[in-house]
């Protein structure tokens, strides 16, 4: 169970810890050895734990009642709590089972005691337990639900099950070794679940259109028009690409440097455009994204010269790339310093060309 948080006088406790018998608390700013002081509690946070932490007992025993899944640990998180149960897989129908015997039990409001035994006593040989901590000292600490489970704790717990309000169990994940993780919420976090579904649910409604019940075949046929368009968008990139290729191809004379930059585009559509240029003479440049953030880059050309010139341009966009075979690409970071990469691909041509 996460340790408990609130004031000492007007210094924040930032967090509690055992150290044998002993609870060390850490706190913002020295306090004045022997001063009397106000403690104050976080509340919320400590009830919080105690709904979740009754609510794992009382879990743990009627699992192991109904079905002898033994537990063999458990988390109490943030937001949801896991019980790793001693069994492959649970069905559906053993968690609804589950689910509905312990909220029977919440309102048959049974009492939860705390007790505490000698270490000596015999009785601590009865008591559900997975042992002492090696630092243990002083008494035993036994958390009893009337007439459900006996067991051996250290956490704060609830005096009623009443107190847990509900408990739902939200399902299973697959655990190590062969368990199974049980997942739950208790009391107030049912509440704040059902709230920020509510919440969900309203926005879905708008942005849907539709009610609740209708909400799921709507994603999927809007799931479905997104497909549709992005296959026609795939095609139009396809035939734009060959449409510059060719164009660029029937000019009388065709320059040894093409650059391009399109903000819609992919890897596909510059590979298009350089398989359908060639790269045997023509040095290619070709860029997609957004101008002023990261994309992609693709250098084609004469073998020699790209194998010169790619990291060199990965440097310049401050991204990272490979290549092979006369084209290196990769992913950029700075597209907006394609002009200097340009100007860096000009003065190359023209160190390359006779005049030069």
């Amino acid at each position: 169970q996460p340790d408990d948080r609130g004031l000492i006088g007007d210094v924040p406790v930032l967090r509690v810890t055992r150290r044998g018998p002993e609870a060390v608390h850490f706190v913002q700013a020295a306090l004045e050895p022997g001063a009397e002081v106000l403690l104050s509690l976080d509340w919320e946070r400590r009830f919080d734990h105690m709904q979740q932490h009754s609510g794992q007992h009382l879990i743990t025993a009627i699992a192991e009642q109904m079905f002898g899944f033994r537990t063999t640990s458990w988390e109490l998180g943030r937001q949801r709590s896991v019980i790793e149960l001693d069994t492959p897989s649970m069905t559906a129908e053993q968690i609804e089972a589950l689910e509905r015997s312990v909220n029977e039990k919440i309102r048959e409001r049974v009492p939860v005691m705390v007790r505490e035994l000698a270490a000596d006593d015999p009785e601590i040989e009865t008591v559900r337990s997975r042992g002492l901590p090696d630092d243990h000292a002083g008494p035993v600490r036994i958390v009893d639900i009337e007439g459900i489970d006996s067991n051996m704790c250290c956490g704060t717990h609830v005096s009623n099950l009443s107190d847990l309000q509900v408990i739902k169990l939200l399902g299973t994940e697959k655990g190590k070794k062969n368990k199974t993780n049980l997942i739950f919420l208790a009391g107030n976090r049912v509440l704040k679940s059902v709230e920020q579904s509510h919440s969900t649910e309203k926005s879905l409604t708008s942005l849907l259109k539709s009610g609740p019940g209708e909400h799921v075949e709507a994603v999927k046929r809007l799931q479905s028009s997104v497909k549709l368009l992005q296959k026609n968008n795939l095609n139009l990139l396809r035939d734009i690409a060959v449409l510059i290729a060719r164009d660029f191809k029937t000019k009388a004379v065709q320059s040894q440097l093409f650059v391009l930059h399109r903000k819609e585009g992919d890897s596909e559509f510059m590979n298009i455009i350089a398989n359908e240029i060639g790269t045997e003479e023509t040095l290619l440049f070709l860029t997609v994204g957004d101008e002023k953030e990261a994309g992609l880059f693709l250098l084609a050309g004469p073998v020699e010269a790209v194998e010169n010139l790619g990291p060199r341009v990965a440097e310049l966009l401050e991204g990272k790339g490979a290549g092979k075979r006369g084209r290196f690409q990769g992913k950029a970071t700075k597209m907006c310093r394609r002009g200097e990469v340009q100007a860096l691909l000009q003065e190359f041509i023209s160190h390359q060309s006779p005049e030069a």
